[in-house]
């Protein structure tokens, strides 16, 4: 999730920085939409766990702004526990997220768009798999809960 999901009843939704959809729904000039039904932030899609914050990791492999990643992400690409090695290969966390964050510099490196699409080799958490293979992801650019940039990886299906 980027920035803060604004639902209008009976209507769309959008994303907006959090300062945009508090004053929409303070002083209701969404009403055109319809009647605000829910503003969602950041910090609470990581309390939620739809987000999970690496700005630690990220900062020590060189981001400079803060980063999370969807919990489609962290589950399928970066989460790995023992019993994962027991069944597949041996791997951790924090390797997986680091590699994830690298391929990801990488690509911005090269692109200075707001969203990046990118690949790298990963061994899927399958239960079976015990050889990397190429997987896509998506990192977005955006402005987090205060209008501060902040950056989300997520699935190339996910917004």
């Amino acid at each position: 999730m980027n920035g803060t999901r604004l639902v209008i009843k009976n209507g769309p939704s959008c994303l907006l920085n959090n300062n945009e959809a508090i004053k929409m729904k303070k002083d209701n000039s969404a009403n055109y939409l319809g009647d605000v039904m829910n503003v969602y932030i950041r910090a609470q899609a990581v309390e939620d766990g739809f987000l999970v914050d690496v700005s630690s990791t990220a900062y020590e492999a060189g981001f400079t702004i803060p980063v999370a990643v969807t919990y489609a992400v962290w589950n399928a690409y970066i989460e790995w526990t023992d019993r994962d090695t027991e069944c597949q290969t041996s791997q951790d966390t924090e390797g997986r997220l680091w590699d994830v964050l690298s391929m990801l510099r990488f690509a911005i490196a090269r692109s200075h768009a707001s969203c990046v699409y990118y690949k790298l080799y990963v061994v899927p958490r399958n239960g079976k798999a015990e050889k990397a293979k190429l997987t896509q992801l998506k990192a977005i650019i955006s402005a987090g809960d205060k209008g501060e940039p902040v950056i989300t990886i997520m699935l190339p299906n996910e917004d």
